[in-house]
């Protein structure tokens, strides 16, 4: 059994106010802190802040030195370390590999979860989590590179009555965070592709700006105007409703001012 420990802390969704007494309180008992925020965005200054309040330097991982997990993993086997993620640790595909990997060599891990996009954006919209199909996420086309598995994922949502939550591209790399009105574009450009009558101009549609912070943005309504509304900087989200329930609809209206008859 290995002596050292990794301990995954989701710290939220917006700053460094979101981490948790006892995701903080961990924090400041590692003895390395690693952090990743490929697949994120925290307000500006939010890391700076955090290692203030660890007390302690944080170093900042890309996606390779994560998805290969070495480096993490090699530390592992003899310190404490802490492993900071935007939202929840465990939303991620590659936080799991890299758990079941130290759980394989014998690394003790433990998990403090966060608030993730996954609820939250839901809980916003006042959307029944329940009623959610297969998310999806967005990826901005590349040349030749043109995946359609977004758009067959909301077919087979909407044909079931489920709504869908929408990941927008993140390439945190060269700063470049996709906004809904490109993915609302790059949606009714699969639709021209695909022709299946899935998604057009009168297509009920939600946006979500920066979730999780004051100055939040929610809106809902038809694509044909929704894609002109300034949501403002990233992170941007969307959701394409299913079958709404009376509640959902009145939820919409109150909250992010839904105001066409249905």
């Amino acid at each position: 059994m290995s002596k050292g420990e990794l301990i995954f802390i989701g710290i939220g969704l917006y700053n460094d106010r979101d981490i948790s007494l006892r995701g903080l309180d961990l924090a400041k008992s590692c003895d390395m802190i690693y952090a990743e925020f490929y697949t994120s965005k925290l307000a500006e200054g939010s890391i700076q802040r955090l290692e203030k309040l660890i007390g302690k330097k944080i170093k900042i991982l890309d996606r390779n030195k994560v998805e290969e997990g070495n480096l993490i993993l090699d530390v592992s086997e003899t310190k404490k370390v802490g492993f900071l993620t935007a939202g929840d640790p465990m939303s991620a595909t590659t936080h799991v590999d890299l758990r079941l990997r130290a759980v394989e060599k014998g690394i003790k891990t433990i998990v403090v979860h966060g608030s993730s996009i996954f609820t939250a954006v839901p809980g916003l919209l006042g959307l029944q989590h329940y009623k959610f199909g297969r998310s999806t996420t967005l990826v901005s086309p590349e040349g030749s590179y043109f995946p359609m598995s977004p758009y067959n994922v909301i077919a087979e949502n909407k044909k079931r009555g489920l709504h869908t939550l929408v990941l927008l591209d993140i390439n945190s790399e060269r700063g470049r965070y996709m906004t809904i009105r490109e993915g609302l574009d790059l949606l009714m450009d699969m639709e021209r592709r695909a022709g299946y009558g899935v998604i057009d101009e009168n297509t009920l549609v939600c946006g979500v700006a920066r979730a999780g912070s004051e100055d939040c943005i929610l809106r809902a309504g038809p694509l044909k105007l929704l894609k002109y509304v300034d949501f403002g900087p990233p992170l941007h989200t969307i959701v394409i409703p299913g079958s709404l329930h009376f509640m959902e609809e009145e939820a919409l209206r109150k909250f992010a001012s839904l105001n066409i008859k249905r």
